[in-house]
């Protein structure tokens, strides 16, 4: 629960620092700070998805998660779930704290990096995707905190429920998967935080959500060749 815990005291920070100075602070100092969290992003990626032991099964996990993702066009719902959710509390008046809560709510369990994160936490420890997570978020809570106050403080709650419930379920999961299982699904979810790490520095922006059910293919696959 470290990397979670520590996402949540991100958000915190992020929010207190948006709701004093965040408007004071150059646009440039944020974007370079996401730019050198983009490419410690990309070493824990790489350094995820060399852990394969077969990386055919890995290419295979992706191509079929990605042909499952795109007919489910999981990453076009998740966006229509977002807009939904924010035309609904626009057209009954709620205020901006329940808004920016809501907001920064989805934009910070929402995604693969969240959900990676959590797994990698549960099935073997490693917290090291959730800190890199903790920094992005932390800098998002300071930019949205400064234009939306300290709702967005709020969904720290959201996160913590979130995640923390992946990373007890991961770690259920993980008395009931070989280290070979692991170690696919692990370089199947590194691939998709280098997918992330790629949006960040703006070099090619991938629909990752429509890449996720390559984890689930991944597991099954494992489990067939052994």
């Amino acid at each position: 629960m470290w990397g979670t815990l520590v996402n949540v005291l991100a958000i915190l920070a992020g929010t207190l620092v948006g709701t004093i100075i965040g408007q004071r602070l150059p646009q440039r100092l944020l974007t370079t700070v996401t730019q050198a969290t983009g490419l410690g992003v990309l070493l824990v990626g790489l350094s995820m998805a060399g852990q394969s032991q077969n990386i055919v099964l890995v290419i295979v996990s992706l191509a079929a998660g990605g042909i499952c993702g795109e007919l489910l066009d999981i990453e076009g719902r998740l966006a229509s779930l977002g807009k939904r959710l924010e035309l609904y509390f626009s057209r009954n008046g709620r205020g901006e704290i329940t808004r920016a809560f809501v907001g920064s709510s989805l934009l910070f369990c929402v995604g693969a990096m969240a959900i990676m994160g959590s797994l990698e936490a549960g099935l073997r420890g490693n917290h090291g995707t959730l800190y890199a997570k903790s920094i992005l978020d932390g800098i998002l809570a300071v930019s949205m905190s400064a234009v939306q106050g300290w709702g967005v403080a709020l969904s720290a709650l959201a996160v913590f429920i979130y995640q923390g419930g992946l990373t007890v379920l991961a770690g259920w999961l993980q008395h009931y998967l070989t280290p070979a299982v692991i170690a696919e699904i692990t370089a199947s979810g590194g691939l998709l935080i280098i997918a992330i790490a790629l949006g960040i520095l703006k070099v090619k922006d991938i629909r990752t959500g429509n890449l996720l059910p390559a984890l689930l293919f991944a597991a099954l696959l494992a489990l067939w060749w052994q």
